[in-house]
């Protein structure tokens, strides 16, 4: 390539939750990530860089947890190295055999690494043959994948393990233009003060303060560059994520970016976002629906939200959302809410002064969630209380008739033996001949067990009924126990 040189490699954690990525991270460079984040899941895709033995590494860090296999797949699609994190303990779970089959598809460079060897049931062996059973070969045992076995609450192996991404760095010649930039948007939030911020990972060229910068749907001329430590930069090369804020509106986390010559190109380039025809989609006559408004702290959270929202079965209830988008509860959004079966459900964030005043005198609220799982079972709460009960047929026992004593009307007295379940006062009767076929229905108006009063009789135990119905019961009959129950099923 004219004009290039080297530049530093972008690193992706991943691994199962709990594992130890962020912790490494931390043990890596001194953040504090894990203890910020609510129910110990990292939320949202960071970028760091460190720098060792004069040369640097850019670390993505992306999240865990099965909810966020989009965020996780865009992570590893901008990086060079992956850093399979297993808890040696533990071994391999099926969400790491998921993050491996996305490295093969990616044919990313790997190095694994046993984290919590210091903990006393640690067997990074054991480990290492679990990998074996995934294709995944370690040098140890032959292959050619690179493993160091590390510690994040001791801090032993780290050396070893960022000396072993400069080796596997280097074997990859990793080069960059010197050009505009561009590169991949790894996070956004709507700040209060700055207004739309975005964390940019540069991938190629360079990238200078006063460049204008557009995605697929919004743009900036660019005032101010920050580091990841919020240090203002005059450039940032090829492999540096950067914070840029300004834009018209929050870009959208995944999306790339480019340099454009002016406002007006940029402005050329942005593409009109698709109307969103699925969310308003013409109900059929009699549905039911439950209308969200989703306001979310940054891009990548409200993605996976709307991604699990809409896994939740609708056939009975259908979720429209009329607003999914990042910040604060504001007054609009409650406005838009006041026409009626519409929920305001929020992750991390706020409600403005204003909005609340309106939600307190309209005698309505907005929900606000720091944890995912919450959110979604709130979401599924408001759904069941939408949907009519169903009656559901609940079974109860079946009686296999032996003799009859009497016979006159509609009301017999028949004996018979449970052989499923239990007879069972209060209960509804259908008497089943020839292999099951249902020939009538009846009512239990008496119940006996060796010629006493009984409420229900156990599988096993002989019975005297007595029968009121239109069907004529005959030996070798069989009399179905069971019961409706009014149930609210999504």
């Amino acid at each position: 390539m004219e004009n290039s040189k080297k530049r530093p490699p972008i690193v992706v954690v991943m691994g199962h939750i709990d594992h130890g990525k962020s912790s490494i991270l931390e043990a890596i460079r001194d953040f504090r990530i894990t203890a910020k984040e609510s129910g110990g899941i990292t939320q949202h895709i960071g970028a760091y860089q460190i720098e060792e033995q004069g040369k640097k590494i850019t670390f993505i860090d992306t999240p865990g947890h099965e909810a966020f296999s989009q965020m996780r797949s865009r992570g590893a699609k901008v990086a060079d190295i992956a850093i399979l994190v297993i808890d040696a303990s533990e071994g391999v779970k099926e969400q790491t055999k998921e993050v491996i089959s996305l490295i093969k598809e990616l044919k990313m460079p790997v190095i694994v690494a046993l984290n919590k060897i210091d903990k006393p049931d640690a067997n990074p062996e054991r480990v290492k043959g679990e990998l074996m059973k995934q294709d995944m070969v370690v040098e140890s045992l032959g292959g050619t994948i690179p493993s160091v076995e590390i510690s994040a609450k001791t801090k032993k192996g780290i050396p070893e393990l960022l000396e072993m991404i400069l080796l596997v760095a280097e074997m990859e010649n990793l080069e960059a233009e010197e050009k505009p930039a561009e590169g991949v948007v790894v996070e956004s939030s709507l700040d209060n003060a700055r207004g739309a911020t975005a964390t940019l990972l540069v991938l190629n060229g360079v990238l200078k303060s006063g460049d204008v910068i557009g995605t697929s749907t919004t743009f900036t001329r660019i005032k101010s560059l920050e580091d990841f430590q919020k240090k203002q930069i005059k450039e940032a090369l090829a492999s540096t994520p950067v914070i840029v804020f300004g834009f018209n509106e929050v870009p959208k986390v995944g999306d790339t970016f480019k340099v454009f010559k002016d406002v007006a190109e940029a402005q050329e380039y942005i593409k009109l976002p698709e109307q969103k025809k699925e969310e308003y989609k013409e109900l059929e006559e009699g549905q039911k629906y439950l209308n969200l408004i989703l306001k979310a702290d940054v891009e990548g959270s409200l993605e996976a939200i709307v991604e699990i929202l809409k896994t939740l079965p609708q056939d009975k209830v259908i979720i429209r959302f009329l607003k999914a988008e990042v910040g604060n509860v504001n007054e609009s959004d409650v406005k838009m809410a006041m026409g009626g079966k519409t929920a305001i459900v929020g992750f991390k964030v706020k409600t403005d002064s204003v909005a609340q005043k309106i939600l307190e005198r309209e005698e309505m609220r907005a929900i606000t969630f720091d944890i995912i799982y919450e959110l979604v079972e709130s979401v599924r709460s408001l759904m069941e209380k939408i949907v009519i009960p169903e009656d559901i047929r609940v079974q109860v026992g079946k009686v296999k008739i032996l003799a009859k004593f009497l016979d006159e009307k509609n009301r017999q007295i028949i004996g018979g033996r449970v052989i499923e379940g239990e007879a069972r006062k209060g209960t509804k009767i259908e008497v089943l001949k020839n292999n099951d076929e249902v020939a009538g229905q009846g009512r239990m108006i008496s119940l006996q067990r060796n010629k006493k009063e009984a409420d229900s009789v156990k599988k096993g135990e002989e019975c005297g009924i007595l029968f009121e119905g239109n069907v004529k019961i005959e030996e070798g009959d069989v009399l179905s126990f069971y019961k409706e129950e009014k149930r609210k099923i999504l």
